[in-house]
């Protein structure tokens, strides 16, 4: 038959696909968890520092509103949305940049610009958006000082009033194979009034309340942020280990498919070729 050879090819192909594929995803498992651990640990740490935050201003001067949690009236918004630098993770980045339109229609009174940090969602704004900086570059290096620079660049411009509102869009790490679309407002910060400490201590304050929150919402605004992105980067992992895993159950399907119509082929090729023989014998026989 006269595709037998191709057959075989795509065969070969796909088995190739497999071994690649099949890599790809131990290699995500591996990844996995060292940036599970990584956001686990930084979890507790991020909510104490709010808990904390929350206890030290609830019995602070009302007039003493730190400029970060201070409330304008909307013009400008910036949100910081948050891909990888890689695809092949099925859903991963465009569920990313999905939200990320969708902010921008439900926003669209507003003047928005955007923080990429991820090569996937800079290709998809670059064109099209008003990008704020390409923070992209953070995954060349991934660390909370990397991180705490382009956050105080984030914080000065709200500062200055050049942004009224920051949020964040990122995929929230569940497990493996669930990661959530999260938007968090990071600007201006949310202090609620007459809030009770959660814990009944008599703190002595040195030097004093104002200058401990000064130090105290900076530092939880950038550990907000860092979360985030590592929030994204176990979320990465789990979905592409999960996308590899699903590609090779596909590519095996595809591959044994075509097993069993390659042996059809081959056994209907054989078969003409015997009649054909049998046949020419009998045209000899016969003359």
């Amino acid at each position: 038959m006269a595709n037998l050879k191709e057959i075989r090819g795509r065969i070969t192909s796909i088995s190739s696909t497999m071994q690649i594929t099949r890599a790809m995803k131990m290699v995500s498992a591996a990844k996995l968890k060292k940036a599970q651990d990584a956001i686990v640990m930084l979890r507790p740490y991020s909510e104490k520092l709010q808990e904390l935050i929350q206890n030290v201003n609830s019995s602070s001067d009302p007039d003493q509103i730190s400029v970060y949690a201070q409330k304008r009236e909307v013009k400008r918004i910036l949100f910081i949305a948050v891909t990888s630098n890689r695809g092949l993770a099925g859903a991963f980045n465009s569920s990313i940049v999905k939200e990320l339109n969708l902010q921008f229609q439900n926003n669209s009174q507003y003047e928005i610009e955007v923080l990429p940090v991820g090569k996937k969602v800079y290709d998809a704004v670059r064109r099209n958006r008003t990008v704020y900086a390409n923070g992209s570059s953070v995954y060349d290096n991934l660390n909370f000082d990397m991180v705490a620079n382009i956050t105080e660049g984030v914080m000065t411009s709200f500062r200055e009033g050049k942004f009224d509102e920051v949020y964040v869009i990122y995929n929230k790490f569940v497990n493996a194979a669930t990661q959530e679309v999260t938007t968090e407002k990071l600007l201006p910060i949310s202090m609620p009034e007459n809030t009770e400490p959660q814990v009944e201590t008599d703190y002595i304050f040195e030097p004093n309340r104002a200058e401990i929150l000064d130090n105290l919402i900076p530092k939880s605004i950038k550990t907000q942020v860092f979360k985030s992105i590592l929030d994204s980067v176990a979320s990465e992992h789990g979905a592409r280990m999960t996308a590899m895993h699903k590609a090779t159950d596909n590519a095996e399907a595809l591959r044994n498919d075509l097993k069993i119509f390659y042996n059809k082929a081959r056994q209907a090729a054989i078969t003409n070729e015997i009649l054909e023989i049998v046949s020419g014998a009998e045209a000899l026989k016969n003359s």
